[in-house]
């Protein structure tokens, strides 16, 4: 099967039909596991799908944004054009939303109002028109607290060796499970600082990257929002969204959980991700909460 960081810019350019003058440039900007990306000029980004199964999950989030579009308060970004760079391998081109990552600037109280409405705009969505007779999104099962918790547990006590994490805080602050949800929500399921776009006054200018858009728990994310603008900022907006307590500590449960595993697998195991960002993430997720006390 081919892989699209094989091409170069100019088997970018004859794929678009870009050859006419002036002449676009076209860059590689990032090669991950799912998706390579290019940017097109100023204003458009192209991700290759790298295999079949990403591409099915690619057309289905296209389908999703569209769906979407009217009904969130913040941008998605738009498709272009589509089609297949190979047989059965798909890709889109987007265009460029505004902003930067919210991992290089702070989400203020407007921004959170737009979390908010992009949590009230997920959760009101109809599901049936989100699941598998509709656009074809996946059910996810709730996450076990009690299992999750026992492996953090472990990962904290790894950390406490080289002073990286207080294991008392897990005693302390993940002490009574709360209960899940009994409702399933539209879920955008991977709200990474990388994914929230945020203007020069701290407003939410676009949320990218639907492609893990699922059916399931709306504690996802609250824990999602937990690592990339902090526990403090996720409760606020998840309640402001009318999410009660339970979910809202079911979001930070899951988000401290998650941190103290992943910076124990990218210390002591096999994980590669950035180092300082799963610092960034736990330090965000293990902020002092109201709920906390």
């Amino acid at each position: 099967m081919p892989h699209p960081s094989a091409l170069d810019a100019d088997a970018v350019r004859r794929l678009l039909s870009l050859e006419s003058p002036p002449v676009l440039p076209v860059r590689r900007v990032a090669e991950g596991s799912e998706h390579v990306t290019w940017t097109i000029g100023r204003d458009r980004v192209l991700r290759m799908a790298v295999d079949e199964e990403t591409s099915e999950r690619q057309r289905r989030e296209v389908r999703l944004r569209d769906a979407l579009r009217e009904h969130l308060p913040v941008a998605v970004p738009r498709s272009l054009a589509s089609g297949e760079w190979a047989p059965g391998l798909a890709y889109t081109v987007d265009g460029l939303l505004p902003g930067l990552s919210a991992e290089r600037r702070t989400v203020s109280g407007t921004g959170e109002q737009d979390l908010s409405g992009l949590l009230a705009g997920l959760r009101s969505y109809d599901a049936d028109s989100a699941g598998e007779d509709g656009l074809g999104l996946p059910s996810e099962p709730w996450r076990d607290l009690a299992g999750l918790t026992a492996r953090a547990q472990v990962a904290a006590r790894q950390l406490a060796a080289d002073r990286e994490f207080d294991p008392t805080l897990v005693e302390r602050r993940l002490h009574t499970p709360p209960d899940p949800e009994p409702s399933a929500v539209l879920l955008h399921n991977d709200l990474k600082g990388e994914h929230l776009l945020v203007d020069e006054d701290g407003a939410l200018t676009g949320v990218l990257d639907w492609t893990d858009a699922a059916l399931g728990d709306p504690a996802e994310d609250v824990a999602g929002l937990a690592l990339s603008v902090g526990a403090s900022a996720a409760v606020r907006a998840a309640a402001l969204a009318s999410y009660g307590p339970q979910v809202c500590l079911r979001g930070l449960w899951l988000a401290r959980c998650d941190t103290l595993l992943n910076l124990a697998d990218a210390l002591y195991g096999q994980d590669d991700s950035p180092i300082p960002l799963l610092r960034s993430q736990r330090g965000r997720a293990w902020q002092l909460t109201p709920l906390d006390l």
